[in-house]
């Protein structure tokens, strides 16, 4: 059984820095993708970023290049979320999710697995 399971987020104020993990357990995820996803209040939820658990491939999108990166750590079975120079509107709850394959997907439904989300509010 896949679980996914998130924690690093709290409140911060703006400008600060936050490392969100997600912890993965239930298989092998050599041949995944983990992806992190967000969801503001009354938005849909929208693509952060994705890493290959294989080679450490990742992609960010555009609204967090610069200020957000992803890693993994094999050894620990987590993926991470670095989040700098945070602003108000990077508030949102924060999802890892994951999916079998290489491709670097930002479409939500690509994904199978997710978690259950942290919540991340950003003060100005």
């Amino acid at each position: 059984q896949v679980q996914l399971v998130e924690s690093g987020g709290r409140l911060v104020q703006a400008g600060g820095s936050l490392r969100l993990s997600c912890a993965a357990s239930g298989r092998t995820f050599s041949g995944y993708v983990m992806g992190w996803f967000r969801q503001a209040p009354g938005k849909e939820r929208e693509f952060v970023g994705a890493v290959t658990w294989s080679d450490s491939r990742t992609y960010v999108a555009d609204s967090v290049k610069g200020r957000f990166a992803i890693s993994r750590d094999s050894a620990k079975n987590t993926v991470y979320l670095q989040m700098n120079s945070l602003k108000p509107e990077d508030t949102a709850i924060y999802y890892c999710a994951a999916r079998f394959g290489t491709v670097l997907s930002v479409r939500e439904d690509a994904y199978t697995y997710w978690g259950q989300g942290t919540q991340v509010t950003v003060s100005s």
